[in-house]
C-alpha cells in the first residue's frame, strides 16, 4: 500500500476515535465511528486477496447496520425527551436499541458472527487494530450512557459471550480465530461490570489491549498463522517464545501475572452487588479459554522436538526484537503488584 495512503487512513482511524471519545453530541458520535469504519476498510482489504475482500465487506455491512441502529436509537431518545446529549440516553427503548448497536459494534453474542471471520481475513497489523483501537470508541459510549442501560439484558449478553468465546475457541487452528473467540470471551467479562463500576470496565479493557497488542505484535515479529507453524517457530526466536507463553497465560487470567487483575477486580465487585452466582458462572467459563490458552502456550514452547509435525524447522534470525515488542510483553507480565496504585486510582 502506498505510504501516503496509509498514513491517511491512520490518520483518520485516529480522528474518528478522538471525534467519538470526546464528543457529547450524539450525531458528532455517530460521524466518529463512521470515519473509523470508512478508515479501516482499506487496511483490511489492502492485500486483495478474496478472503480479505470478504472480510472488509462483512465488517463494513455488519458496522454500516450497527451506525444506523446507534443513529436510529439517539433519534428515538431526542424525540421522547427533546436531548442530544450522549449522557441523557434515559428512554428505555433507545438503551435498548443501543445496547443492541453497539454489542453489534464490539462483537458480542449474539452479534459476534461477523467478528471471527473478519479477524481470519485481515493482516496481524490490521487484526490488532480490528482487537483493540476499533473496540475504545464502542466502549466508551457504553460507559457514558452506563447508568441507563439495562442490567439484566447486560449480564446475559456478558456470560453468553464468556460461554460462546471458550466454547467456539476449543477447536480452532488458525491463530487469529482463536484471538477473535478470545477477544469476544473477555467483552463479557467487560460487559458484566458495566453497569455497576464502569471504571473496572475501562480498566480491564486497557490491560486487554496492552496484553493483545503484544500477542500480536510477537506473532507479527515471528510471522506465525496456524498451530502448526507456531510449533516450530521456537527455532527462530527461543527467548521470544517464552515470553509469548508467559504473555498467552496473562491474557488467560493467571496468577500471579497481569491478566489475573481485572478478573479479581471484576469477581470482587460482583460479590459486593450479591451476584454472587453470576460471577461463579463467569469464572467457571474463563476455563473453557484457558484450554485454548494453554494449548497455544503448548505448541509456543513446552513442544520441543522430537515431536510429529510436517513442517520444516525454521532458520533461527538474527533480526532484533522490537523494542515495543519487549515493553509490551514484560508489562503484560508484570503488573499486577501495582495492583493497589491502580485501585487508588480508580
Amino acid at each position: 500500500m502506498n505510504p501516503q495512503a496509509k498514513l491517511i487512513f491512520t490518520i483518520s482511524l485516529v480522528l474518528g476515535t478522538t471525534i467519538t471519545i470526546s464528543s457529547h453530541h450524539w450525531v458528532m458520535a455517530w460521524a466518529g465511528l463512521e470515519i473509523n469504519t470508512l478508515a479501516i476498510l482499506p487496511l483490511i482489504s489492502k492485500s486483495h486477496h478474496p478472503r480479505a475482500i470478504e472480510a472488509a465487506t462483512k465488517y463494513f455491512l455488519t458496522q454500516s447496520a450497527a451506525s444506523a441502529l446507534v443513529l436510529f436509537s439517539s433519534m428515538t431518545n431526542a424525540w421522547h425527551t427533546g436531548q442530544w446529549d450522549i449522557t441523557q440516553m434515559t428512554h428505555p427503548t433507545s438503551s435498548l436499541i443501543l445496547t443492541s448497536a453497539i454489542a453489534m459494534k464490539l462483537g458480542l453474542v449474539p452479534f459476534h458472527f461477523w467478528y471471527p471471520e473478519v479477524l481470519q481475513g485481515s493482516p496481524l497489523t490490521t487484526g490488532l487494530l480490528l482487537s483493540t483501537i476499533m473496540k475504545l470508541p464502542p466502549i466508551t459510549l457504553l460507559f457514558m450512557t452506563s447508568p441507563s442501560l439495562n442490567p439484566t439484558l447486560l449480564t446475559t449478553m456478558a456470560i453468553l459471550s464468556a460461554a460462546l468465546g471458550g466454547w467456539m475457541g476449543l477447536n480452532q487452528t488458525q491463530i487469529r480465530k482463536i484471538l477473535a473467540f478470545s477477544s469476544i470471551s473477555h467483552l463479557g467479562w467487560m460487559a458484566i461490570i458495566l453497569v455497576y463500576n464502569p471504571k473496572l470496565t475501562l480498566l480491564n479493557f486497557y490491560l486487554y489491549a496492552l496484553m493483545t497488542a503484544a500477542v500480536f505484535l510477537t506473532l507479527n515479529s515471528m510471522k506465525v498463522l496456524k498451530l502448526t507453524t507456531l510449533m516450530t517457530a521456537w527455532t527462530k526466536t527461543p527467548s521470544l517464545n517464552a515470553m509469548l507463553l508467559l504473555t498467552l497465560l496473562s491474557l488467560a487470567g493467571l496468577p500471579p501475572l497481569t491478566g489475573f487483575l481485572p478478573k479479581w477486580l471484576i469477581i470482587q465487585e460482583l460479590t459486593k452487588q450479591d451476584m454472587a452466582p453470576a460471577a461463579t458462572i463467569i469464572s467457571l467459563l474463563s476455563l473453557l479459554g484457558l484450554f485454548f490458552y494453554l494449548r497455544l502456550a503448548y505448541c509456543t514452547t513446552i513442544t520441543l522436538p522430537p515431536h510429529t509435525t510436517n513442517h520444516m524447522k525454521q532458520w533461527r534470525t538474527n533480526k532484533p526484537t522490537n523494542v515495543l515488542v519487549a515493553i509490551l510483553t514484560t508489562m503484560s507480565i508484570t503488573l499486577l503488584p501495582m495492583a493497589p496504585m491502580i485501585l487508588t486510582i480508580i
